[in-house]
């Protein structure tokens, strides 16, 4: 059973970075493209950032292109999401998704696999 767990979220103040980490278990992370979605209070959970299972491709929402890089460590079977530049309006549950495929994709209901998500609050 793959598993996902996140980390690395906390309280920032506006300006500051954070880098979120998620490690995939109980699979061969090679085989998944990974992605990092957010949900706000009271508002939908939305794509930030994927990347394929070799780091050749990556996509970003227009609302974090520029501050935040998406990366993966294979030998480590960890996706990273480095945030910088953070907003008040990047406040949100951070969860990382695995999803069976040698693509990156942006909708929700394509993914496989979910993480419990890491809480981000930026204040300003």
């Amino acid at each position: 059973q793959v598993q996902l767990v996140e980390s690395g979220g906390g309280p920032v103040q506006a300006g500051d970075s954070l880098r979120l980490s998620c490690v995939l278990s109980g699979g061969t992370f090679v085989s998944y493209s990974m992605a990092w979605f957010r949900q706000a209070p009271d508002e939908e959970r939305e794509f930030v950032s994927g990347i394929t299972w070799n780091g050749d491709r990556t996509l970003y929402s227009d609302s974090v292109k520029g501050r935040f890089t998406i990366s993966r460590d294979n030998s480590k079977n960890t996706v990273y999401l480095q945030m910088n530049n953070l907003e008040p309006v990047d406040t949100a549950t951070y969860s990382c998704a695995a999803l069976y495929s040698i693509v990156v994709v942006t909708a929700i209901e394509d993914y496989d696999y979910w993480g419990q998500g890491t809480k981000v609050t930026v204040s300003s």
